[in-house]
């Protein structure tokens, strides 16, 4: 709720000189923001006279010049108590695909500013299921896209290097996301994103930038999708998934947008939405038909394992590995898009361990567990070790499961991950039964000051 124009006005004219900015500077300031997005202003004096009486208490900025203000004064909205990041009538806690490009970068665009200024209800918002369908659906019968050449618009002129600034940055985002987790640089992304990237998709470009742009843009959001699920932020990271998916099918980039939804089935499996989880996967394998790789299919295949081990068709999901096998071993790594190279055997090993340990094959998943270790990729590494652990445990194994168990909680001692906490915590439980023991015992002791450790005994919170 907006507060009281009195109050908005005191906190505006505080926030304003307390930068030692004049009205004639702030109205310069929104200005810029606004040609940045290729939006026009009346002249400076109409916008002094808003500002004066925004400032006196005698009205209160739209949603327009609300966004304007915080950004230029580089507050939440609620600070100035305005309405959360031009949040209105709950328009960002819909989850729907958007149904154009402009409505793509518009709710792309709020949804960067509402999570950078902390808007609570889409922090903590739940993932729709539907939207999941209703995504995949809408994406596997898009007509061709249009072009993307943004005439009219008065923006910046965007070029070819622009975009490969961009790919640049999100490569870097990326490194720093695999080696320290999603928590540790998401709200330098999303920053990111909302105060470079976002201009330059309001600014000028031809049909051939424009479609770079957009692919561009889909990565560093699907990268920022990533982040958000494996933070624990999961209808924020669906929201992102969504708007990437769209920025993928207007960049005519099918491949990219097949992978978006292999992600998509991913954390569907993680939230326990199985059936779901393999319609995705099947959706993105039927939606790039006519350009696959080997590599992607491999994943694809993989992603639908993954959901129906959990569903405990046992007979389905090793076919569907075996599916998977089949392709990646015909990749050609040359030929794949640089974005999945990083699928290779010791991933799928990784991948069939999870599925083993679902249906209950502990030999099995102990066997590709300890394949699965790549040891350039420190959280995908964790991940395996936990699985190795906990195959280990159902195997009747208690003293290697803890001493394994050890051994992940050394590779993730730097990682700040929601999901690593969750796979902990699952074992732990599993443990519980075996407390009297003195393996676990010891393993209490030796455990006890790891960060992760901590996190899932009510020690510290959550980093």
């Amino acid at each position: 709720m907006a507060g009281a124009p009195e109050q908005i006005g005191l906190r505006l004219k505080a926030a304003r000189q307390q930068r030692g900015w004049s009205q004639p500077r702030l109205v310069s300031e929104l200005r810029r923001r606004a040609q940045s997005s290729g939006q026009a202003l009346p002249a400076d004096a109409s916008v002094k006279r808003r500002l004066a009486s925004w400032e006196n208490g005698h009205s209160v900025p739209d949603e327009f010049y609300g966004l304007l203000l915080a950004g230029a004064l580089d507050l939440g909205a609620a600070e100035l108590g305005l309405s959360p990041s031009g949040v209105r009538d709950g328009s960002l806690l819909e989850t729907r695909y958007p149904p154009s490009p402009e409505a793509a970068i518009s709710t792309v665009d709020q949804l960067w500013r509402a999570d950078l200024h902390g808007y609570e209800p889409l922090l903590n918002a739940a993932p729709s299921e539907p939207a999941w369908s209703d995504a995949s659906l809408r994406w596997l019968v898009a007509p061709e896209p249009a072009p993307l050449t943004a005439e009219g618009r008065t923006g910046a002129r965007v070029g070819l290097t622009d975009v490969a600034v961009i790919k640049s940055t999100g490569d870097t985002f990326a490194m720093l996301d695999d080696r320290f987790g999603g928590e540790h640089a998401r709200h330098a992304v999303v920053q990111y994103l909302s105060h470079d990237v976002a201009p330059l998709l309001h600014g000028r470009y031809a049909d051939n930038v424009g479609r770079a742009l957009f692919s561009t843009v889909a990565e560093v959001t699907l990268l920022s999708a990533w982040m958000s699920y494996d933070a624990g932020q999961h209808g924020l990271a669906q929201r992102y998934f969504l708007q990437a998916l769209r920025f993928a099918q207007d960049s005519g980039d099918r491949r990219l947008a097949g992978s978006i939804l292999s992600a998509m089935s991913h954390q569907a499996t993680f939230l326990g939405h199985f059936t779901q989880a393999a319609t995705l996967a099947r959706a993105a394998r039927m939606g790039i038909s006519g350009v696959a790789t080997p590599t992607l299919m491999a994943q694809f295949h993989a992603m639908e394992a993954r959901a129906l081990a959990r569903t405990g068709d046992r007979h389905a999901c090793e076919l569907a590995l075996a599916e998977a096998a089949r392709h990646l071993d015909r990749r050609n790594d040359g030929d794949e898009p640089e974005w999945i190279t990083y699928f290779d055997e010791a991933e799928l090993a990784a991948e069939a361990a999870h599925c083993f340990r679902d249906v209950n094959s502990a030999r099995q998943a102990v066997e590709h567990a300890r394949n699965a270790m790549s040891g350039s990729h420190v959280r995908s590494d964790f991940f395996a070790t936990m699985v190795l652990a906990d195959a280990h445990l159902r195997a009747g194994e208690l003293e290697e499961a803890c001493r394994v168990t050890l051994d992940a909680l050394d590779l993730g001692e730097q990682l700040r991950s929601a999901r690593c906490v969750s796979y902990l915590a699952e074992f732990r439980t599993a443990l519980a039964p075996h407390a009297k023991s003195t393996a676990v015992r010891e393993l209490h002791d030796q455990a006890a000051e790891h960060r992760l450790w901590l996190a899932t005994s009510g020690g510290q919170a959550r980093q």
